[in-house]
Order: C-alpha cells, then structure tokens, then sequence
C-alpha cells in the first residue's frame, strides 16, 4: 500500500529523530530530502517515498531496499544494520529502528498532530465497522469527513489510515481492532480520540482473553489516548461496560434500547425486512420517525451511537436523520439480492454469537414476508477458544428456536450445530453437514438440492471460513441452471 502525505512531508531526517532511529546516509542521500509518500511494499515505491521495509514470515523488506531506491525511494526504515544491506544502487537515507510497525506507530501520531479534525474512535466485538460508517455518513452531512478504510484498523493499519489525512479533513472517524489485552491502548494513544465509542462487548477473543471481563477491559482501553474533556459513548444495555467505565469515576453518554438511564434511547422500533423505524427518546426531547435502510435490531444500537457522535459534533438532527437513512450497508456484511430466484443474504465478512443471532432473526423476518423457506448457511465462529463448543451448540438452538427450516453446516463445529439444532426441533433431513472448509463445492450442491425459488439463504460465518466462495459457486450453476431451463 501506498499513501500520499499531505498534512506534513516530514525529511528523512524528521523520520528518524520521530522514530527514535539511527540515520544512515547511502551514496551521498540528502537527509533533509521531503517524504512525499509512505510505501509498505518495494513494488509501490515512487519518487519521494519512505519505503517500510517490514519482515513477515515470507520475507524481509529489507532485501528489496535495492528495487525500493531504484523506484525513488530516498528513505527506508529497517531493523537491518546498514552494513547488511545490499547496495542500493542509488542515494537513500537508512532508518534503522527496533520495530518497523512500531516506528510507523509513532512517525503516524506526530502526523495526526498536525489535523485540526475532530478524532472519533470506534471499537467493540459486534458492529464496529457498521458504525464507523454510520458516524461518517452522519458526520459528511456537515463535515469533510475522513474514515478507516476496509479493515485497516490494526497497529499496521491505523498509521497508513492516519496518513490519508489532509488538511480539509474536519472530523475523522477511526476503526480500532484488537485480538488482545493492550493493543487498543496503544492504538488509542496514537489517535487521542475526542470521542470514543464502545458498541458491545461479545464473546469473540475469548480464544485469547479468557473472559468476558477481560474483553471488556481490553476494549475500554479505547480512553487512554483520550484528553479530559473527551467524550465516551458506550452501549446502556451492556452492563459489563457502564461497570467497568463508572468504576473509574467516568461519566458516559449511554445508548439503549431497554434502559430507561440512556441518554439516547430508542423506542417504538418497527422493524422491516428492507430497514428500520424508530423513535428516539434524547433528554426532553423526542426524535421520530429515524429511518434505516439496514434491517435488524442491532442496526438501531449502531445508529445510536451515529446519532449521538452527531449531536457531540453539533450537527442539527434532520441532519443526522438524513446521514443515516442515506447509509448502506458493505459488501459480505448482511447484503441482501436475488442469485436466480433465491434471496441471499451476504453476510460473510465475520461472525460471533452476538451476530449470528442478528443474522437469524433477520433471515426469519424475511422469509416470512416472502413466504419462502429460511435457510442457514452457518459456518464455525473462530476465536472462541474453550467455549467454543459450547457457544455453537446455543447457535444451533438458536436457529432451531428461531423457525430455522433448513440449516447447512460448514466446519469443524457442523456436528455440534447440527446437532443442537436436531434435538432442539429441525428435521434431521433438513440439516446438512460439512466438516471440510476445503470443500466449498459440497456444500453448494447441498444447497442447490434443497433450495426452492422463493426461499431465502442466509450465508454466515467467521472471516477464516471464507464462506463468500459458497456463494460465488451458486451464483455460477444457478445462473446455468436458468439459462438450460430457458
């Protein structure tokens, strides 16, 4: 990836004194030469660019500093001493730091600080990326509005999306992730977001945080960065999160559906297969009629937190009504479209138990409106560590509870989905298992035989399980078996 700066082009020498570097002139480079861009791989490298020359598994970038300096590059910063380097063939500046990732970490935080953007920082286990762009929706009524792309929201991600700021940039809205106990506050601190925004605390990282208190913590790191007066949303009907935040004596804005104590409360939910109705109780002060063109309950929890990261930034309410009607959902996060005269609903991006829930409810709701059969498609939910067998088993109830009437199972946890699923009420031939995530053709075909026009498929599973190739095989023999009927 390659970022243009424009807030600041630090010089070489700016590089190294931020990053805690020692500086190495090669063939006579200038160290006060301007950066003009930051390059993570040699390829991307143009004139101008800081090259990072990070080591993976595969590869060290510091053995592609020669391909970097023949691009352009006048800087690198590397672990490798620079009597180690192949010559470079060119002039170029060598930063060499202790950690690369870590060095881009700090050079990002001094880049920040030359915004005059307000900084909202986003974290939680469900919803977070949803959120983050229902904040900005809301925000680009009123504000030039800067925002995590994709799924850069890691201590590699976060500095290349802090370098994507530029000087008219008025509000930025940051995606923090985390697999464990620590990384939110250090990503905090590079950002120091005015207002912080924790949306649930789930079950996924119990693989790796053991608890749910533990997750909490981690996720509450999000205020370390954060000034004094900042401002923290967090959700009212996650009792683990006002605790853990009031305990330090803190005073949160609080969203909730059923706690009469939040501060933005919806209420009078009227929820549709194509969206979602609501009111919204905001001190004295009623709000009605917000709509969303995203279905489900857990749509309105992200919403709340926009409305209220709008009303902190000052922007009228029809505004921010307006940022959230005109929001859409992404691609694999509960797209919903027709793949020959089955509805689909994509939401293959990521899943924990809190999201699988959501999806179902949602998939029920529209095949009663259709008048098709509800189908699941329901892959291992990963990260789950030691209640992982547990938490599947209560997703297969869920679906059977739910009216789930035809369920297709793919992973290493399909048995204890499907099983669960059985004894709680789905007919044993209405459930079908894949152990093999290898084997996406299976499980299409399985799906191929026992769908009818007019049923509607949800397809759910953890990013690892890469479900969306399910999806791509049915798109294919569906689309032949209408062509061979026609």
């Amino acid at each position: 990836m390659s970022v243009e700066l424009t807030l600041w082009r630090p010089t070489a020498r700016e590089i190294a004194d931020t990053a805690d570097g020692e500086l190495t002139a090669i063939r006579g480079a200038d160290e006060n030469t301007e950066i003009v861009n930051v390059a993570t791989a040699s390829g991307e490298c143009s004139p101008g660019s800081l090259f990072c020359a990070i080591k993976g598994e595969r590869a060290d970038g510091a053995d592609f500093i020669p391909q970097a300096a023949e691009l352009g590059a006048v800087c690198v910063l590397t672990t490798r001493d620079p009597s180690q380097i192949p010559d470079p063939g060119a002039p170029i500046v060598i930063v060499r730091v202790d950690n690369v990732v870590r060095a881009l970490g700090m050079i990002a935080f001094r880049y920040r600080c030359h915004s005059r953007a307000k900084f909202v920082a986003v974290t939680g286990s469900v919803g977070k990326t949803t959120t983050k762009e229902m904040i900005a929706s809301v925000a680009s009524t009123r504000f030039k509005t800067h925002k995590t792309k994709g799924n850069h929201n890691n201590e590699l991600g976060l500095p290349l999306t802090l370098f994507e700021l530029t000087p008219e940039d008025e509000v930025s809205v940051i995606e923090l992730g985390m697999s464990a106990l620590g990384e939110i506050e250090y990503l905090s601190k590079i950002v120091r977001p005015d207002i912080a925004v924790v949306t649930n605390i789930g079950t996924s990282h119990l693989a790796t945080l053991g608890t749910r208190e533990n997750i909490c913590r981690a996720k509450m790191e999000i205020t370390a960065g954060m000034p004094e007066n900042g401002a923290v949303l967090l959700n009212a009907d996650e009792p683990l999160l006002f605790k853990e935040y009031t305990e330090r004596g803190g005073k949160p804005k609080l969203m909730s559906i059923y706690n009469r104590n939040g501060d933005f409360r919806a209420v009078n939910l009227r929820l549709r297969t194509d969206g979602t109705t609501f009111d919204m109780i905001c001190g004295d002060k009623v709000v009605t009629n917000v709509e969303l063109s995203v279905p489900g309950k857990h749509n309105v929890y992200n919403a709340l937190s926009a409305f209220a990261v709008g009303t902190l930034l000052g922007i009228e309410t029809e505004k921010i009504k307006n940022g959230l009607s005109s929001y859409v959902g992404y691609d694999m996060r509960q797209s919903v479209y027709d793949i020959g005269g089955i509805t689909v609903i994509d939401d293959c991006y990521n899943a924990s138990p809190e999201s699988m829930r959501a999806a179902i409810d949602v998939l029920v709701a529209l095949a009663q409106k259709k008048g098709g059969a509800a189908a699941a498609l329901l892959g291992d939910m990963l990260e789950l560590g030691e209640y992982s067998r547990l938490l599947h088993d209560q997703i297969g109830q869920y679906a059977a509870t739910a009216k789930v009437s035809k369920l297709f199972c793919f992973g290493m946890m399909s048995d204890v989905v499907a099983e669960a699923a059985i004894k709680k009420g789905i007919r044993a031939e209405n459930v079908f298992v894949c152990l093999d995530t290898r084997d996406p053709q299976t499980v299409a075909d399985m799906i191929l035989n026992s769908l009818s026009d007019g049923d509607v498929l949800l397809v759910k599973a953890s990013r690892g399980i890469h479900a969306e190739r399910v999806i791509e095989l049915l798109k294919k023999k569906r689309s032949r078996r209408k062509q061979t009927k026609n």
